[in-house]
């Protein structure tokens, strides 16, 4: 098997290159430091692409900001960017597609946490699947929900985790705005990584979540990191502050089942990694 990953500079690609090379040939794609250049933003020239690939994964992603020109690159990189992989695709006669889309192309309007990259990644789906149905691609949506990992390639995607963790790692209390103990559906990166390697090698089509089943609050997160780092670091409401809300999606295990195989690495896990992989680094 060949499996073409565009956005091959990723932190999700990075964690998936090793999972899939382990039964598959993996080239990268991406503006730069890629094996083959391609820019979303651009023309896709063909004719520069490799051949006699089996599987394309779309881990491109542009996270914008608020305003207009940001918003109008996150729509071209997301949504158009990945049309022109659909078309590639059937170019190349490529018969799987793989686009990874994010649990926050559920979210509705009236949710906090909604922005230009959640709107796109549901843009990105909506206009992936008709293409899919029009035109016989055999396509998958895998939709990660918030995902941390071993060392600092997560840490520009989840700032406020990573505080927290830098917190109870120097034995400091962590504040919390407001009085809510708030929940969240991080899955590791390595869990998230294998998931769709083997979504890849098993050929599953059709829109899946890719979320941790039980969420996890602020309490839970710093108590794991704490019995990790051996701190005795405890979490602290700031009351007169507005509450920080939840962001959960609804468990939906379907992929799993698939699959056969579910998220394996627990938040206790995940924290005495990290704090395995700091104590190596010191």
């Amino acid at each position: 098997m060949r499996v073409l990953i565009v956005g091959g500079n990723s932190t999700l690609a990075q964690a998936l290159i090793p999972m899939l090379s382990a039964f598959a040939e993996v080239i990268t794609a991406g503006r730069s430091g890629c094996d083959v250049a391609l820019d979303l933003n651009g023309d896709i020239d063909a004719g520069r692409m490799p051949r006699d690939i089996d599987v394309l994964v779309n881990a491109a992603a542009s996270f914008g900001t608020g305003d207009a020109a940001s918003i109008c690159q996150t729509e071209q990189t997301n949504v158009l960017g990945a049309l022109k992989l659909c078309q590639l695709c059937t170019t190349l006669s490529i018969g799987h597609m793989v686009q990874i889309s994010s649990i926050f192309a559920h979210l509705p309007p009236q949710s906090p946490f909604y922005s230009a990259y959640s709107l796109s990644k549901r843009h990105a789906e909506e206009l992936t699947r008709l293409y899919s149905e029009r035109s016989g691609l055999a396509l998958a949506i895998i939709r990660p929900s918030q995902f941390y990992g071993t060392g600092p390639a997560c840490r520009k995607h989840q700032p406020f985790l990573y505080t927290i963790i830098d917190k109870v790692a120097n034995h400091e209390n962590v504040t919390i705005y407001g009085s809510h103990d708030a929940r969240r559906n991080f899955i590791h990166l390595d869990d998230v990584a294998r998931l769709i390697a083997s979504a890849i090698r098993l050929k599953i089509t059709g829109s899946h979540d890719c979320a941790q089943l039980q969420p996890v609050r602020f309490s839970e997160i710093i108590a794991a990191a704490a019995k990790a780092f051996c701190s005795s670091s405890q979490m602290v409401f700031l009351p007169g502050q507005p509450d920080i809300a939840d962001n959960v999606c609804p468990a939906d295990d379907t992929l799993f089942r698939l699959l056969g195989q579910y998220p394996a690495i627990s938040m206790e896990q995940g924290m005495a990694k990290e704090a395995a992989y700091r104590k190596c680094m010191q």
